[in-house]
């Protein structure tokens, strides 16, 4: 008898035990939940409707353009090598895709940005003869309106893995690769008189990195030298237009190539990449008014030769190579900010 009752007192202390271990277990993922917000959380929209690889990308006019690159091999573009001119258009209203005028030629490693409700695509690479390398010195617009492309005045140096971004209404062709090595040239295209001129050379010139605009300056980062992953570069540099002068920031904390970068709030994300040893989850962001860097939720789908674009505050990371190389996603993964994540 006395055991029985041992056993009927012991019972409710061993219930509430056990619920004192699930209420710690929760809270305790509650914690990791909350600080994993604090570094933005991620989500999966819809894919892009063709696998794709070192592609470009933009917002304009609240829809993101996934233009060029490599598409998927198949026996309908092997004579072309693989090399798109498709332009593939995501509604993030809809969560939908289109397919909108191709470029005029196929082209990989471009650069674009936008102006005045027109995409740019300036540079990159295309076949001739037997190599996928042959650089680019074609510029051109596209306009949605008439849903057609106009070829402008030529990129004064051909180029392709260059960066491209906006600052003070003209469009900054960064770096890159010729063919033969990375120039350290900067042009600037004036799309008022489509016309070209130089800016103060870069001074670690470079191929396959990023390029972004906060406020009255500009930073260019990462990359690697003379097409090669195993050398990869860390490196960051500013540019103030009024100076016309270049200086060092902090590095990355990872030393990155094949990346691509957006500006949130001020803050810039460096996103993927690869290396000799594989591709990258990294998601690192940089505050230039403390030149600091800090570790993000990394990206689910490590990629390289991916697009990116902000919508409404939230960062769309589309297609790239999920390992080094030749390989081909139509991953479309978004990353919303800490300010958004901690919202209701």
């Amino acid at each position: 008898m006395r055991n029985e009752k041992n056993a009927r007192t012991l019972l409710p202390l061993c219930a509430i035990g056990l619920w004192f271990v699930m209420l710690s277990i929760a809270i305790a993922q509650i914690g990791i939940a909350l600080a994993d917000s604090h570094k933005g959380t991620w989500m999966t929209a819809a894919p892009a409707p063709t696998k794709r690889t070192e592609v470009v990308a933009a917002a304009m006019k609240g829809q993101i353009y996934v233009v060029g690159g490599f598409s998927e091999p198949s026996l309908g573009n092997l004579l072309n090598f693989a090399i798109s001119a498709a332009v593939e258009v995501y509604d993030p209203t809809t969560d939908t895709w289109s397919t909108k005028a191709s470029l005029p030629i196929g082209l990989h490693h471009a650069g674009a940005a936008v102006i005045d409700d027109k995409l740019y695509v300036i540079g990159g690479f295309t076949k001739s003869m037997l190599s996928v390398w042959h650089p680019l010195s074609t510029v051109y617009a596209y306009d949605p309106s008439k849903d057609s492309w106009t070829r402008l005045a030529p990129l004064p140096t051909a180029r392709g893995a260059l960066a491209v971004t906006e600052l003070g209404g003209k469009l900054y062709a960064i770096s890159g690769y010729d063919g033969e090595k990375n120039p350290e040239v900067v042009e600037v295209y004036d799309p008022g008189t489509n016309t070209w001129s130089s800016a103060a050379p870069l001074p670690t010139p470079r191929d396959h990195l990023a390029a972004v605009t906060v406020g009255q300056r500009m930073y260019a980062i990462g990359g690697r030298v003379g097409l090669n992953y195993h050398q990869n570069l860390a490196t960051v540099e500013e540019y103030d237009p009024t100076a016309d002068h270049w200086r060092s920031v902090t590095s990355m904390p990872t030393a990155r190539s094949g990346i691509t970068a957006e500006v949130i709030d001020g803050r810039i994300y460096v996103l993927g990449g690869e290396s000799g040893d594989g591709t990258f989850h990294e998601n690192e962001r940089y505050v230039p008014g403390f030149d600091r860097w800090e570790p993000m939720t990394p990206m689910p789908t490590a990629r390289h030769g991916l697009g990116s674009a902000v919508i409404e505050g939230r960062l769309h990371v589309l297609s790239g190579g999920p390992t080094p190389g030749g390989s081909f996603s139509n991953v479309n993964e978004v990353f919303t900010p800490p300010a958004l994540s901690v919202q209701p």
